[in-house]
């Protein structure tokens, strides 16, 4: 059956893979994204030549009336969502020493306030048995110098997962994918040679993460199949933790 799903981040990286997964097998996919309007129409025009629907809308998800505004415009268009994925995020890496104000607030504002403020739309405007996969970060269990603040925002996701989880009611799950390195333009940005080759080889697998090995494991979730899984983080990173 034919869903509804708004994909936060989803101009590309992992929120593209996934919108292009699911819009590739027939569904209908809302593309949020903030700045990269070009890239958001391109991921649009690969869903609908892969036989899905999509609409890009632009909102910035740690500003609660633009959320508002995307959750109203996206049921207006398709009359319903039926799955939300969070996947929109930033990530600032550096010594906590010299981490500043402005980083502490760009992460905590999008990774964080971003997810609380789509959660607080699905508690009405979710469809019933609905899906919600919220995107964490293998990094809270690896304890990676440089990763505090990005790890503390996905660990505060983790647990707005298991409470909110016991919650929403209406017959609605709600998950978190928590990938080890993946290979994507947010996690190469401002890393060497040698830290990319210590992150790969530390999963059983020797190699990184790909945006489809993550996708898989989201259209699960996002499938009947998995409706007795929730309040759960599922760790999709190789084994490495």
């Amino acid at each position: 059956m034919q869903k509804v799903i708004l994909i936060t981040g989803a101009s590309r990286g992992i929120g593209k893979e996934i919108a292009l997964q699911f819009g590739g097998k027939g569904n209908n996919i809302i593309v949020n994204y903030a700045n990269s309007e070009e890239s958001a129409l391109e991921t649009v025009s690969e869903i609908e030549k892969a036989g899905g629907k999509a609409i890009a809308i632009k909102a910035d998800v740690s500003k609660k009336a633009e959320v508002t505004a995307m959750f109203d415009v996206a049921i207006s268009h398709y009359g319903k969502i039926d799955v939300l994925i969070n996947n929109a995020g930033v990530m600032v890496t550096k010594p906590l020493k010299d981490l500043t104000e402005a980083d502490y607030t760009k992460m905590f504002d999008i990774n964080v306030k971003g997810t609380f403020n789509t959660l607080q739309e699905c508690f009405s405007k979710l469809a019933d048995n609905g899906f919600i996969i919220n995107l964490s970060s293998s990094t809270t269990k690896m304890m990676l110098p440089t990763y505090t603040l990005y790890s503390a925002t996905k660990a505060a996701v983790e647990q707005m997962t298991r409470i909110y989880a016991k919650e929403i009611g209406r017959g609605i799950s709600i998950n978190a994918i928590a990938p080890g390195p993946t290979s994507t333009e947010l996690f190469f940005n401002g890393k060497s040679e040698e830290q990319i080759e210590f992150l790969t080889n530390q999963n059983t697998f020797k190699r990184l993460g790909e945006p489809s090995d993550i996708a898989k494991v989201a259209q699960f979730l996002a499938s009947d199949e998995s409706k007795w899984i929730s309040g759960q983080v599922i760790p999709v990173n190789g084994g490495m933790v």
